[in-house]
């Protein structure tokens, strides 16, 4: 699904919500915007002296940030094609008005630890607005918490409806910020000189991984 289906090219201005957490954001450090678009928010970021890879299938639509200091532009089918980014490959991962549920994991994984995921896209109950409106493009209620949960820290997290500048509702969105653990470092475990139960002798055991008497557990 491109966000050319969902009319969401024509937008210049970067999300409010990307904006809000921008500073979290620092120079230097590397930035993946999924199904980028005509680029407003690698644009932003960019301005900002963040590396920005900017990805969308939508050749068009990246001709308008093509020559943009600190993007680089990749055109690629990420819904037909493997996941082609590294695990820990970037420092921040950006997500506006796109879901494509069966990358979501190497997605997640592809962010570092101490990074940041910043996602944003529509919901349930936005079919009353429009497009989208299929299940397959619209998050379950709490489901970007449900993502992270256990691997991450979430700094915000939101869903409700969108108001136009008149005042009426016009899309149901959720949206998360969230930093990365980073990962725990393993625990050795203390095998003491006694007996095992099951009549089971230390140097047994011992013998069995590789003449050690301690594990890493993790």
């Amino acid at each position: 699904m491109s966000l050319l289906q969902l009319g969401m090219h024509d937008q210049s201005t970067p999300s409010q919500w990307m904006t809000r957490h921008a500073g979290f954001v620092k120079a230097k450090t590397s930035l993946l915007d999924v199904a980028c678009g005509r680029g407003r928010h690698a644009k932003f970021f960019a301005s900002r002296g963040v590396l920005v890879t900017a990805v969308d299938r939508d050749a068009a639509a990246l001709t308008s940030i093509r020559g943009t200091n600190g993007v680089i532009l990749e055109q690629r089918d990420l819904e037909n094609n493997p996941w082609p980014y590294a695990p820990e490959s970037f420092d921040c991962i950006l997500v506006c008005n796109y879901l494509w549920r069966p990358t979501a994991a190497a997605l997640l994984a592809s962010l570092k630890p101490g990074g940041l995921l910043l996602y944003e896209t529509f919901m349930v109950g936005n079919e009353r607005f429009g497009s989208p409106s299929r299940p397959d493009f619209l998050l379950r209620p709490n489901e970007l918490l449900q993502w992270v949960n256990g691997s991450f820290k979430a700094l915000a997290f939101e869903q409700n409806q969108e108001i136009g500048p008149d005042g009426a509702p016009v899309a149901m969105k959720q949206k998360i910020a969230a930093f990365k653990f980073f990962p725990q470092p393993a625990v050795p475990v203390v095998v003491e000189d006694t007996a095992v139960d099951a009549g089971v002798e230390v140097g047994d055991v011992a013998d069995e991984n590789g003449g050690k008497d301690s594990a890493a557990v993790g």
